[in-house]
């Protein structure tokens, strides 16, 4: 069997989650990969056959998407020629996590694809929204990337369709330890902004990990490191607390290990909307604001109240249940789909 998996490169978590989805996938198959968009900054041990330009938000200074550096890198002709050539009618399974250029292609060509991927679980009845609606917010998660059936993750489990988040193995075995520092990731802000701000807290040891900086430097008691998978996952399992966006994976692993959270969500992004609102229902602190929400980030700094939620190792089944629902079945010659 012939499988092709789509990644997002839009942020780092959907790369970090491939590494436990890639051999789970390999079991059942010749696996391809494909990769579209230029946000992200983890490299693949395996080698991806396919990459696009496709159709990134680039992350801004001041909390939210940067919408003229992302208008300015958008390339309409280009993304058309990409959907028409990527080559999907080639493989027996297309699965995509949130990429548009495969998902758009299986659309044109009426080829089923499977979607298994956060955002397909964003959007669940029973999932909890903002209460400010975002009709532009929400289209662009329902079309963004469409596929012809979708397996969500997300912080609980909802139904048969969404399921419980992919807690990386690095993670998940783990040495669970607290060094007293709290790990930071904001890529949406500037380094000048984080310092700023988290040099109030004079009393505590921040370890940033930025996507702004190439080398790392020291700022008083704040610490600035370049994106790493390993040194980011070192300084996670011995963290006393986790600051970050609203996204999904790294809130998820801190809730795994028992870390202190705190989340900010993009400005403008429904989709870390969504996840803070989720996150708030849980109990976890949630500010609307870096610069202004000061009080409640001390607050939380000299709170201990933590969640810690022993998610499954679910993935090896799922991936199974897809197989056995959505492969081709060859009989008497015919291929037929399910």
């Amino acid at each position: 069997m012939k499988i092709l998996y789509a990644i997002q490169g839009t942020g780092n978590g959907y790369i970090a989650r491939s590494f436990d989805v890639i051999p789970q996938l390999r079991r059942h198959g010749e696996l391809d990969i494909l990769i579209s968009g230029t946000q992200y900054d983890i490299k693949l041990p395996w080698k991806v056959k396919y990459r696009y330009h496709g159709l990134s938000f680039i992350f801004g200074k001041n909390g939210g998407v940067d919408m003229k550096a992302t208008l300015a890198q958008l390339r309409p002709f280009e993304l058309f020629k990409e959907l028409y050539s990527v080559p999907v009618h080639k493989y027996d399974m297309v699965i995509n996590d949130f990429e548009p250029v495969t998902a758009w292609a299986c659309r044109i060509r009426n080829i089923k694809s499977v979607g298994l991927s956060h955002q397909s679980a964003v959007l669940h009845p029973f999932a909890p929204k903002p209460a400010k609606k975002d009709l532009l917010g929400n289209a662009i998660l329902k079309y963004y990337a469409p596929t012809s059936v979708s397996q969500g993750f997300h912080f609980e489990k909802m139904g048969n369709t969404v399921t419980t988040p992919v807690i990386r193995d690095d993670i998940r075995w783990s040495i669970n330890t607290n060094a007293g520092h709290y790990t930071v990731y904001l890529p949406s802000y500037s380094d000048e902004k984080i310092i700023r701000i988290l040099s109030r807290f004079d009393y505590v040891r921040w370890e940033v990990f930025s996507k702004h900086s190439t080398e790392a430097y020291t700022s008083g008691n704040v610490k600035i490191k370049p994106v790493n998978k390993e040194k980011f996952t070192m300084s996670l399992e011995s963290c006393n607390g986790v600051l970050c966006n609203a996204g999904f994976e790294t809130p998820a692993e801190a809730l795994f290990l028992g870390k202190k959270l705190c989340v900010i969500p993009m400005k403008g992004q429904y989709e870390q909307q969504c996840n803070a609102a989720y996150l708030a229902s849980m109990g976890i602190t949630k500010l609307d604001s870096f610069s202004k929400d000061i009080d409640m980030l001390e607050t939380w700094l000299c709170s201990d109240e933590r969640l810690q939620i022993q998610y499954p190792d679910n993935l090896a089944d799922i991936i199974d249940d897809i197989f056995y629902k959505h492969m081709p079945q060859t009989i008497s010659g015919l291929t037929l789909t399910t």
